[in-house]
C-alpha cells in the first residue's frame, strides 16, 4: 500500500499530520506500507516505512537538480503497489487531480472519486449541488476572481457577521470572521491569496455538529455518532483550535436527542449520495432546535490525526482507528476490482 502525503497545496503540513495518524495505525501484519511524499515542488519521494512519522527515513539519493513529478518518478513510486491511500488535503490532491491519475493507471484508492473530490473541495459548487437537491445551506455570495466584493443589496441581505472563505481550500486557511463591514475588503484579499474564488457567507447561529460517514465493501454507508464542536460565543473553529490545541473542543457523542441525531445522520447520507461520495466523508452542520439543519461544509478526505473529528467519532462508536482503516482499504480494494 502506498500512503500519499504532503502535496502542493497550502495544506501540505496538515496532510503530513494526517498521514502520521494513518501510518501509526495501519496494521503492519496485513499491509506492506510504502510512504510516498509529494513535495511542495511536485516531486514524488519514496521513503522507508517510518511508522508514525511521514518521511522519518530518508528517501533514496537522487542527483541534485533532477526533475520532480515526472511520469517516470511517479511510476517508480507506485511500482508494485496494490492500493493507494491518498492522505492529501486541499488542491492538487483532494480535488480529483491525484484521483484522476490513479484512475488512469488503474490503481484502487481510498476515498471519493474524481467528480466527488472535485465538487467536494469547491465550496461554491458543493453549495449549488446541495441546494439543488433540497438540502439547506447558509446564505452566501460567491465572488468570482473579477468581483472585488458583494454589492450593497447582497451585503444588506447577508448582514453581519459574515465568514469569508477561499472556495477551494480547507483547514480554515484564509478564513475570516468579519463583524465590521470596513474589514470586509481585507478579509476578501486574505481569502483570495489562497484561491481566486471567494465565498462570503452569513453567520448561522447554532451548534456546530459534524457527522462522519464510512462506506463498507458491500456498499453500505454508515453514519457515526455526531460530534459537537464546543467553543465560546463569537469564536470559530480556526487553525489554532484544530492543530495547536492539545485538547480539541469536541463533545462526542454530541448531546442531542435521538430524533435530531437520526435527522443529522440521514442528511449526511443524503449529502454523500448527492455528491457521489465513496469510502468516507465528513459533513459539518449548524443545528438549531426545531429547524432543518444547515450544511456548512463537506470534507472528502477529513483530518486523520488521532485527535481529529473523524477518528474520534468512530472511537465513540466502538470502532478503533485501525478498524476504520481496515474498512477503508477493503472498500477501496473491492471497488477497484469491480471497475
Amino acid at each position: 500500500m502506498a500512503v500519499l502525503f504532503g502535496g502542493q497545496s497550502p495544506e501540505h503540513t496538515v496532510s503530513r499530520a494526517s498521514a502520521a495518524g494513518v501510518l501509526a495505525h495501519l496494521d503492519r501484519a496485513r499491509y506492506e506500507v510504502r510512504p510516498v511524499e509529494i513535495t511542495p515542488a511536485g516531486r514524488w519521494l519514496v521513503y522507508a516505512d517510518g511508522g508514525a512519522t511521514p518521511g522519518a527515513a530518508c528517501p533514496a539519493e537522487r542527483p541534485a537538480g533532477s526533475p520532480g513529478g515526472t511520469l517516470a518518478e511517479i511510476a517508480a513510486a507506485l511500482a508494485g503497489v496494490d492500493v493507494v491511500f491518498p492522505v492529501l488535503h486541499g488542491s492538487a490532491g483532494e480535488d480529483g487531480t491525484v484521483q484522476g491519475l490513479l484512475e488512469t493507471i488503474g490503481l484502487p484508492y481510498v476515498g471519493c472519486g474524481v467528480a466527488a473530490s472535485a465538487v467536494g473541495l469547491d465550496k461554491a459548487v458543493t453549495k449549488a449541488v446541495l441546494q439543488a437537491c433540497g438540502l439547506r445551506i447558509a446564505p452566501g455570495v460567491t465572488l468570482s476572481p473579477d468581483r472585488p466584493a458583494p454589492d450593497r443589496a447582497e451585503r444588506a441581505r447577508l448582514g453581519l457577521p459574515v465568514f469569508v472563505k477561499p472556495a477551494r481550500a480547507g483547514s480554515s486557511i484564509g478564513v475570516s470572521r468579519v463583524t465590521d463591514e470596513a474589514d470586509l475588503p481585507a478579509a476578501v484579499a486574505r481569502a483570495r491569496a489562497v484561491d481566486g474564488t471567494v465565498l462570503v457567507e452569513a453567520a448561522v447561529p447554532g451548534r456546530e455538529v459534524d457527522v462522519g460517514l464510512l462506506q463498507h465493501p458491500d456498499g453500505e454507508v454508515v453514519a457515526g455518532p455526531p460530534l459537537e464542536i464546543v467553543l465560546p460565543d463569537g469564536d470559530f473553529f480556526d487553525g489554532a483550535h484544530k492543530y495547536a490545541s492539545a485538547r480539541p473542543p469536541f463533545r462526542v457523542p454530541a448531546a442531542l436527542d435521538q430524533v435530531t441525531t437520526a435527522l443529522l445522520q440521514e442528511r449526511a447520507r443524503q449529502v454523500f449520495t448527492a455528491l457521489g461520495g465513496h469510502g468516507l466523508m465528513r459533513v459539518d452542520f449548524f443545528v438549531r432546535p426545531g429547524e432543518e439543519p444547515v450544511v456548512n461544509e463537506v470534507n472528502t478526505m477529513p483530518g486523520m490525526t488521532a485527535s481529529s473529528q473523524y477518528p474520534q467519532m468512530w472511537a465513540a462508536a466502538g470502532l478503533s482507528y485501525r478498524a476504520v482503516l481496515d474498512v477503508l482499504v477493503a472498500t477501496a480494494w473491492s471497488a477497484g476490482r469491480r471497475r
